[in-house]
């Protein structure tokens, strides 16, 4: 059984940042908002400047030394809301226990960074993703989420309460 890793990265991996959220967009491109033709553009300063908040959480994952999954945790609002974003696990992955594995590695930065709430959006439809997620107990909240490229249809809204 290969074995899985996480590796919380730096700016210096920007390239493996760069391939995985490719290979996320290229594979599920109806589970985020970011389409793959807005991001090859910008070279290497784009794909720096993603992994340098100081005060965010980049993760990839590894079966054995191949990279199968990321994941973002961002500092959200200063009332102890933090964010949850761009999880994807690679299709060769699935069903292993890697985006169990990413979600509770931002749970566990958010709470060591005084989060109080983990929110997250999630595309409607999204079913996998939603089970998930409510899996991992979160439960969809009262207000709309972002409006989509549609003009019509918003992100939901999910959070989960950290204690």
């Amino acid at each position: 059984m290969a074995e899985l890793t996480l590796r919380i990265l730096t700016t210096a991996d920007w390239p493996l940042w760069r391939d995985l959220r490719l290979a996320a967009l290229a594979d599920a491109p109806d589970a985020f908002k970011s389409r793959l033709a807005d991001w090859p553009h910008g070279g290497e300063g784009r794909w720096r400047d993603r992994l340098h908040r100081p005060d965010a959480h980049h993760v990839a994952a590894f079966l054995d030394d191949t990279p199968v999954g990321i994941v973002d945790g961002l500092p959200g609002s200063p009332d102890g809301v933090r964010e949850l974003r761009s999880l994807w696990v690679a299709p060769q992955a699935r069903g292993r226990g890697v985006a169990d594995r990413l979600i509770e590695e931002v749970e566990s930065w958010a709470r060591a960074v005084g989060g109080t709430t983990l929110l997250l959006a999630v595309l409607p439809g999204n079913v996998a993703a939603l089970a998930l997620y409510r899996r991992h107990g979160f439960a969809p909240l009262g207000e709309p989420g972002e409006l989509l490229a549609d003009g019509v249809t918003r992100e939901l809204l999910l959070a989960k309460p950290l204690r």
